[in-house]
């Protein structure tokens, strides 16, 4: 057994002690090639539970965060998922190994680019990318069965979101500033009622609107280096 094989066996063992139950988010981390999706400089530490940046002021979430946010959407393969916050692409395999469908937004153009080659690579099917505001979600597929957003929303999650969200549906979103935030789990009563469970404090960029401009990546990726 070679020591990334090792490494992956010892990373799915700490998701279960830290209380990750559910089997079919363990195997999708199990199965993917996390390795894959952060810089080559990096690639020694693809199996600690530790976030890592990506470019573009952005990062990839710890593993147990991941798990946390996969296994509370509850997740069966007739969802239909709405991911806001594309990212490295690596939440949206995760998921999209347990779902019907994956429908995912990113604002960077740069770093959807590179998810979807990834999506490619692992021949993941199942998922419909686009480059677009993740605040406004994506009206014309919905109703979602479950949505995740990968950002922070500064106080609560965009209205949007909530009304392309089906009735018994759940969306999984932290709220906060950028000093302190909550990863909250919503689930639809009704159109105007909602249940809501704090989950874990977390820290992620923030929920921002707009496709990014060439310039803020520029500056993104400056304030990453610099």
């Amino acid at each position: 057994m070679n020591t990334e094989s090792t490494r992956k066996i010892r990373l799915i063992m700490k998701l279960r002690n830290m209380g990750i139950k559910d089997t079919n988010v363990l195997s999708a981390i199990e199965t993917t090639p996390r390795e894959n999706f952060i810089p080559d400089a990096m690639k020694d530490k693809a199996y600690e539970d530790m976030a890592l940046p990506i470019g573009l002021g952005q990062t990839i979430s710890q593993p147990f965060v991941v798990a946390v946010m996969s296994e509370a959407l509850c997740l069966s393969d007739r969802d239909k998922v709405l991911e806001v916050g594309t990212g490295s692409g690596y939440q949206a395999v995760i998921l999209a190994k347990i779902c019907r469908r994956l429908y995912t937004i990113e604002r960077h153009k740069p770093l959807l680019a590179e998810a979807q080659k990834h999506f490619d690579a692992l021949k993941i099917n199942n998922i419909t990318a686009l480059a677009a505001d993740g605040m406004k979600g994506w009206p014309q597929q919905k109703p979602f069965d479950k949505i995740i957003v990968t950002a922070a929303a500064f106080e609560t999650p965009p209205d949007a979101l909530f009304e392309q969200l089906k009735i018994g549906g759940i969306m999984i979103v932290p709220v906060g500033d950028r000093v302190n935030q909550v990863l909250k789990r919503y689930e639809k009563i009704d159109e105007d009622t909602y249940s809501v469970t704090d989950l874990l404090p977390v820290k992620f960029v923030p929920l921002l609107p707009n496709v990014a401009s060439a310039q803020e990546q520029i500056e993104d990726t400056y304030q990453l280096n610099g």
